[in-house]
């Protein structure tokens, strides 16, 4: 257990920060599986966009790496331009 009041903090800040990143993490691993669903390429393509910018915005702020971001976004392309 921590002795200092900084270390201790540190413990809350670290647990809160946790749970704060799990939930978008989820939240963006539950839209992935939908968007990989669709098999109408028009809706596809509409959406697309909107996952790019979420993967980004999840990538800028820590939550997942830039590179995995980067994977994630090429994948989805990949998806949408093999859809008929």
């Amino acid at each position: 257990m921590a002795n200092h009041i900084s270390a201790i903090k540190r413990i809350r800040q670290n647990e809160k920060r946790r749970v704060h990143n799990k939930y978008y993490a989820r939240t963006m691993r539950n839209a992935l599986k939908a968007f990989r669903l669709i098999t109408d390429k028009k809706e596809a393509a509409d959406k697309l966009s909107g996952m790019s910018s979420t993967i980004d915005k999840l990538a800028k702020r820590g939550i997942i790496h830039k590179n995995k971001a980067a994977n994630l976004k090429s994948k989805l392309s990949k998806q949408v331009s093999a859809l008929s």
